[in-house]
């Protein structure tokens, strides 16, 4: 029963990133990813309160793979972490074409609902939080020079969303995953103690 539910789930994610990079975030309907999905509605609302509910399990999915090169450098040097997170990015440019402007036209419709707006802004307050710690990290071990944390973690997630809408605005004006490991390592050379 449980596998079964799994697999109503992720029909449903599968079909809402379809039809919301298709026909966009406030075209697609309940009733339109229910039947592309091949599910009732009853199992929508099982698994998601709402359609924005959905949207949110979105992220976390896009989300996971980021969090999982984190977690596999929770005991590595700083500069060693910064180098494992590289191991994201063929997913994040892969991903990105598909699901970067869905994104971004949800955060327009979240920028006037304060509940959506706070649940879309987390994960970047996670990372943001993540990074600060992460660059403290690497001053106290001695790796980094000193620095701002707050600020150098404001530097790393600027370059991110930044490298990720121009490779949405221009996807063949750089091989993007390079370019973002070449932008890390110039970054975290920067950054180390010399």
């Amino acid at each position: 029963m449980q596998h079964r539910s799994e697999e109503t789930r992720t029909q449903l994610i599968n079909s809402a990133i379809k039809l919301f990079s298709i026909q966009g975030f406030n075209t697609a309907s309940v009733d339109d990813i229910c039947k592309d999905a091949g599910v009732s509605k009853g199992a929508f609302y099982h698994h998601f309160e709402s359609k924005q509910a959905l949207f949110l399990a979105l992220l976390d999915v896009w989300l996971n793979n980021i969090d999982s090169a984190i977690e596999a450098s929770r005991e590595k040097s700083a500069p060693e972490t910064f180098m494992q997170i590289t191991e994201a990015f063929p997913y994040i440019f892969a991903t990105a074409g598909d699901h970067l402007p869905m994104f971004l036209e949800f955060w327009l419709k979240a920028s006037r609902d304060d509940e959506i707006w706070q649940a879309s802004i987390a994960p970047y307050r996670r990372y943001h939080k993540y990074f600060t710690s992460l660059i403290k990290k690497g001053v106290d071990e001695g790796s980094f020079i000193e620095m701002d944390p707050e600020l150098a973690s404001r530097m790393i997630i600027s370059m991110a969303m930044g490298l990720l809408l121009q490779s949405l605005l221009d996807p063949k004006g750089a091989k993007w995953e390079a370019t973002a490991r070449e932008i890390t390592d110039l970054m975290l050379n920067t950054l180390l103690k010399k």
